[in-house]
């Protein structure tokens, strides 16, 4: 488990959970103590057993409906209150299961004091999105060290990248991002590493697993 404090905000990270070594996250407003769960992946215990006494958790939030990220769906949904949000592209995912409210582009989920800001990143999945908290970027399986999320065509690649470059590039260079898997980074570092992606010759059908410096 990692633990963020600046003032504002509280994060838990609580990674390697299930076997595709996912990251869980609860982000809490210490002023009020209420708090959001992002992403719902195996061994939620993990992350359950984490969350400190006299915390509130008021919602549960999906960055993408892979199977990973929403394993114990049903379960962090009871925890949350049947309080539930994913994108309405990636709904479909959750079946049989309904999402209990969707995650638009704009959107603004209160968390006590604290606004969390709802970023569509379609590229890795049609209705992926990012979540920001101040200078808190929660990126899913959008963006990590290094490079974009795994895209399955050509054209799926071209999309994150648009996402990446067209959203999350705009936010200041010292936005922490937190990954669903791995370890964290921040805006700027992942713009160096692009530059140095964008100085290079690439095919026309790119995809699959890019890494910015070994592509």
């Amino acid at each position: 488990m990692r633990f963020y404090y600046d003032r504002e905000v509280q994060i838990i990270k609580v990674a390697g959970m299930s076997s595709s070594n996912n990251n869980g996250y609860v982000l809490i407003c210490p002023d009020t103590n209420e708090a959001v769960v992002i992403d719902a992946p195996g061994e939620y215990e993990k992350l359950v057993d984490q969350i400190p006494n006299g915390i509130s958790v008021k919602n549960l939030l999906i960055t993408h409906g892979h199977r990973d990220h929403i394993a114990s769906y049903e379960q962090m949904r009871v925890v949350t209150g049947h309080m539930a949000g994913i994108h309405e592209l990636d709904e479909i995912n959750l079946s049989p299961l309904r999402a209990d409210f969707y995650l638009s582009a704009g959107d603004i989920i209160k968390v006590g004091n604290i606004d969390l800001k709802v970023f569509h990143t379609p590229g890795h999945t049609k209705g992926a999105v990012c979540l920001l908290a101040g200078k808190h970027l929660f990126s899913g399986d959008t963006l990590f060290p290094g490079g974009p999320g795994y895209t399955a065509t050509s054209g799926n690649f071209n999309q994150i990248i648009y996402s990446i470059t067209n959203q999350l590039f705009e936010l200041p260079d010292d936005t922490n991002v937190y990954p669903g898997h791995g370890a964290d980074t921040h805006i700027g570092q992942c713009k160096k590493e692009y530059a140095i992606f964008t100085g290079k010759t690439h095919s026309d059908d790119i995809c699959g697993e890019v890494q910015w410096l070994n592509s």
